[in-house]
Formats: C-alpha cells, sequence, structure tokens
C-alpha cells in the first residue's frame, strides 16, 4: 500500500510539473514528463491529454493525431476530442477537424472550447452562418469572453456593427480589460460612426500595446473624424515611425481620410508625414 501511495504520488508530482512546463512554453519539457508517466500506464488520460497539447504547440500535428485518435476512441472525452480537432485542422484536415469538434460539442460534459474551436475554424472557412450557430450554442454551454469576442469578430467581418457591440460589451463585462474586446468594440462604434467612443476603446487598447500599429491607425483616424486633426496626425506620425508597415499604413490612412487636410497628392501626405518625424 505504501507502495502504491508513493506511485501516486511521483505521478501527481510529474504531472504537476508537466503542467507547469505547458504554462510556460516548455513544450518539449511537458512531452518528455507526460511521457514518464504514460511509459508506465499508457492510458492516463492526464497524461494523454498534456501530451497532446506538447505536441499542437510543436506544431507535431501528425504525431499528436497518432496519440489522440486512440485515445479519443477509448475515453470519450470532450477535451481530447477537441484536442484531436486542433491536430487535424493543423495537419490541414479541415472537414475532419470539424466533425471530431462537433463531436466534442456533443458529448455530455460540455467542453467550451470546442465551441469556440469549432466556430473559429468555420468562420475561417467562411461559413459565417454556421460560426454564429456554433458559437451561439456554445454561449449556452458557458459565456467565456472568448466566444464573445469571436462572436463579435464575425460580425465585424459581415458588417452588423451592432450586433458586434453587443457582443463585444458582453465580453467585457466578464473580462474588462481583454484586447480583443476592447479592440473590437473600438471597431463596431467606428463602423457605426461613433468616433469619439471608438477613441476611447483604441486608447484602452494602446495602453496595454503602446505603439500597435493597427490600433495608432484607427485611433489617429477616429481622432480625424471627430475633428481632433492635431491627435490624429501624432498618431499617423508615430505608426509612420515605427516601421516600413507602418509608414504605409499610415500613409493609406492620411490619405483616404474624409478629414482634416485635403491632400491633393499622395506625395504631399508623404512629405508630411516624413517632415514632422522625429
Amino acid at each position: 500500500m505504501v507502495q502504491t501511495d508513493g506511485n501516486a504520488r511521483h505521478k501527481n508530482d510529474v504531472l504537476q510539473r508537466a503542467r507547469f512546463a505547458l504554462h510556460h512554453g516548455q513544450a518539449q519539457e511537458a512531452e518528455f514528463l507526460a511521457g514518464d508517466i504514460l511509459s508506465v500506464d499508457a492510458r492516463d488520460t492526464q497524461a494523454i491529454t498534456v501530451l497532446g497539447y506538447a505536441l499542437l504547440m510543436q506544431n507535431r500535428a501528425e504525431h499528436a493525431i497518432k496519440v489522440l485518435e486512440p485515445a479519443a476512441r477509448a475515453v470519450r472525452d470532450p477535451e481530447i476530442d477537441t484536442q484531436l480537432g486542433l491536430a487535424l485542422r493543423q495537419a490541414g484536415r479541415n472537414e475532419d477537424a470539424i466533425a471530431r469538434f462537433k463531436r466534442a460539442t456533443k458529448r455530455k460534459s460540455s467542453f467550451p472550447a470546442a465551441f469556440l474551436e469549432l466556430g473559429s475554424l468555420l468562420a475561417d472557412l467562411n461559413r459565417y452562418d454556421e460560426a454564429i450557430d456554433a458559437l451561439t450554442e456554445g454561449l449556452d454551454a458557458s459565456p467565456m469572453p472568448e466566444i464573445l469576442s469571436k462572436l463579435g469578430q464575425i460580425f465585424l467581418l459581415r458588417r452588423d456593427y451592432g450586433k458586434a457591440k453587443s457582443a463585444f460589451i458582453r465580453a467585457l463585462q466578464l473580462a474588462p480589460d481583454n484586447p480583443e474586446a476592447l479592440w473590437g468594440l473600438g471597431k463596431a462604434h467606428q463602423g457605426l460612426g461613433e468616433n469619439r467612443e471608438a477613441a476611447d476603446y483604441f486608447r484602452r487598447c494602446l495602453a496595454q500595446a503602446p505603439g500597435d500599429i493597427g490600433t495608432l491607425l484607427n485611433l489617429g483616424h477616429s481622432l480625424l473624424e471627430i475633428g481632433d486633426t492635431e491627435a490624429g496626425y501624432d498618431c499617423f506620425r508615430k505608426a509612420a515611425r515605427h516601421d516600413q508597415k507602418g509608414y504605409a499604413g499610415a500613409l493609406a490612412t492620411l490619405v483616404k481620410s474624409g478629414r482634416g487636410r485635403f491632400w491633393l497628392k499622395p506625395s504631399q501626405a508623404s512629405k508630411f508625414l516624413r517632415r514632422t518625424e522625429g
């Protein structure tokens, strides 16, 4: 009995270390530790789950499929089903991944990430109606801010800014500093012409990620729309100083803007940005 208790303590200690390694991005260490457990008990579900995540983090989809397929048949666990779906997607087998995610969502014990992954894949395939249905069903299982943010992103793509706004507001009620929801709510307000509110949310995004080019450009655009031209131009200058991509984005946004200065030629806007750099 003492030996059995000792083995259980050892397994739990190794499992805890493996999860710690996963959390800190040490996929190879997590793989090694999970393998240590599986060398004693090849059917240990917790170790298989850790190994699956470790292999996915290393983009070793085919190896992950070989590990997860027999486990999914044996235990009918929604998390393992979801992992297998991720591996299939990583391997480019999108239809197989969809089928696996759907299976995970139908398990008796729900796993909210399955709904998120199913909706995300369907959205990436431009199957927006199906994606919205999957994510909405996921909200019934668990109102995760990630699910709400993904739902909001799909509504943004469809230019349904009112529904996008509602989804992002709900996400922020659950996670007030969620960066995707903050940025998405800024874009929803911007799409509705509510640029003062949009600017507030883009500023909150910049507080978390100072210097982000996309946020600077969106903030600059909203500031120009509400007549705060100098602050808007300053956003474009900051983006332009970052790198060539930032400069190109700032120039394009500046030229297309319907507010602020009138640029007869793009070259004039280019000179304006360069003259005020540094």
